[in-house]
């Protein structure tokens, strides 16, 4: 049995979490991490200098402010950490990588199995496209979420960005009396309503338009691929930065 401390426990993803572990049998929730403690089925700690629970996988969901507290207490229990927030710094994400050295680490931006399939295929079909068609990316969340772009918005940019011989640029909107550049990738967000998640990567050419869409109808999605991870990682004891594609057996 892999014994998981969630962080962000009692947020929307963090209650589907605990709903959608019970349908895994060599999975378990033994305690949580949350600065706002409800009654959820399993002892919950304002903190992770608090939490003094014995786990075999960290699995946060929560806001990017909690990393620091999070990775100290991977430093201290030396237990892999599935890191499923977004909206890190550039400076964060150094410090993901750094620690990856001596840490078993897992980062995804989007724990969805369609999403890693279509940025999979992203970087066989941008370098045919680039040239012939301008690039944009639009993404749709609900009005609650906090970090625009999205996580997996960048994901998918920056997979197309590192399979292009040529500089891009990304251009966030559009505002202003100019043409668009040929070497521009646009990243545009929506926020609205209840949307789970929608990503779109358009590729607009002369007498054609190819587009790669993804539609997120439940949040079950996200948190089924969050406890693929703590499955994969409960055996990890090497350190490294790992991702889905070890996951799901893309590379």
């Amino acid at each position: 049995m892999i014994k998981i401390v969630l962080s962000g426990c009692c947020g929307k993803m963090g209650k589907i979490i605990t709903e959608c572990s019970k349908q895994f049998n060599n999975l378990e929730i033994v305690a949580g991490i949350d600065k706002f403690p409800t009654e959820i089925g399993y002892p919950v700690f304002k903190s992770a200098d608090e939490m003094n629970v014995e786990y075999d996988v960290l699995l946060d969901f929560s806001r990017a402010d909690a990393l620091e507290g999070l990775l100290n207490l991977t430093e201290k229990t030396k237990k892999p950490f599935v890191i499923c927030s977004t909206g890190f710094s550039e400076q964060q994400l150094d410090l993901i990588n750094e620690k990856s050295k001596s840490l078993p680490l897992f980062k995804s931006a989007n724990m969805s199995l369609g999403i890693n399939l279509i940025n999979s295929l992203l970087k066989k079909v941008a370098p045919m496209l680039y040239g012939n068609y301008d690039i944009e990316i639009i993404e749709k969340h609900h009005n609650q979420k906090v970090d625009a772009p999205s996580g997996t918005a960048v994901l998918l940019a920056d997979t197309i960005k590192n399979s292009l011989k040529d500089e891009t640029k990304y251009v966030y909107g559009r505002v202003g009396n100019c043409k668009r550049e040929q070497n521009e990738i646009g990243i545009h967000a929506i926020r609205g309503g209840s949307i789970v998640g929608d990503h779109d990567v358009i590729f607009a050419g002369t007498g054609e338009v190819i587009e790669l869409t993804h539609k997120a109808i439940s949040r079950e999605v996200f948190a089924i691929g969050a406890l693929k991870a703590c499955e994969y990682m409960g055996s990890i004891t090497q350190p490294g930065l790992y991702d889905m594609n070890d996951v799901i057996g893309l590379d």
